[in-house]
């Protein structure tokens, strides 16, 4: 049983001064696809602890980003940022927002990906980022997805569905929820035959036709308390992968005081 937990940590010292290590010393996975440390390589390193193997990778901007995977299995490779089709170095803004590392389960390679997308401002330059890096990840997931077992987890700053989101109908117009993003999903999600990717988001899987369960709600006013969040952290499977699946949650605090970042981390707890 492989237990990977997914969680933007909405910067790493601040979510270990909150409390982070008790939720970590009660869930006890055995990988951590962590984003938005916002912190540099030594001090991501002293703060987990010697027990983990990391791989991480800083933003470009200081005190920005910055994207890991921690894993108690050792890792047999890894790659450090987005590796795209033409060879083409990332850009500037995109360093920090994609890692893989491939461990050893079962006698077979399995590839992990943590991954922190552009939020984005409808109206502004950062839109046409974000289009430019979904579009390189959508090519880097159908190279993995071909090349074998792949959990991709992390904040991908996209609500896919109406159920995904609590205020759907008052953020049409917004970044994370535009007909323009969402239909990379549909793509990714999408049935292998009809020109999709084929990838299982499964957090949906094993909520269902339900409401959430979010992910994210703002600091700011009674967002938590109402339940009024998104859905944006993410763990999407092969679907090999997804199929082992046996238990998925949101460990969200029990109350706005206990909170160690705005993200919930997202638990998924393998059969391989």
């Amino acid at each position: 049983m492989l237990t990977i937990a997914s969680v933007n940590v909405n910067g790493l010292r601040a979510a270990v001064r909150r409390g982070m290590p008790a939720w970590l010393a009660e869930r006890n996975p055995d990988v951590l696809l962590l984003q938005e440390l916002r912190a540099p390589d030594e001090t991501v390193r002293e703060l987990l602890g010697p027990q983990w193997h990391v791989t991480h990778v800083e933003a470009s901007a200081k005190g920005r980003a910055g994207v890991a995977v921690a894993s108690l299995l050792p890792f047999s490779d890894v790659r450090e940022g987005l590796h795209t089709i033409d060879g083409e170095p990332e850009p500037e803004g995109d360093v920090g927002r994609w890692v893989e590392a491939d461990v050893t389960v079962g006698e077979e390679r399995l590839t992990l990906v943590s991954t922190y997308l552009y939020s984005g401002t409808v109206g502004t330059p950062s839109m046409d980022a974000k289009y430019a890096h979904l579009d390189r990840v959508s090519d880097r997931l159908d190279v993995l997805r071909a090349a074998g077992r792949l959990v991709v987890g992390g904040d991908i700053n996209i609500a896919h569905r109406e159920l995904d989101i609590r205020n759907w109908k008052g953020n049409l117009k917004s970044a994370g929820f535009l007909p323009q993003e969402r239909a990379y999903l549909d793509r990714w999600y999408g049935d292998a035959d009809a020109g999709g990717l084929g990838l299982v988001d499964v957090g949906r899987a094993h909520a269902g036709e339900a409401d959430g369960p979010y992910t994210w709600w703002s600091w700011r006013g009674k967002a938590f308390d109402n339940d009024a969040g998104w859905r944006i952290d993410v763990q999407i499977a092969a679907p090999d992968v997804a199929a082992a699946a046996v238990d998925a949650r949101v460990d969200r605090a029990a109350s706005y005081a206990e909170r160690f970042s705005d993200h919930a981390p997202f638990v998924v707890r393998y059969d391989l």
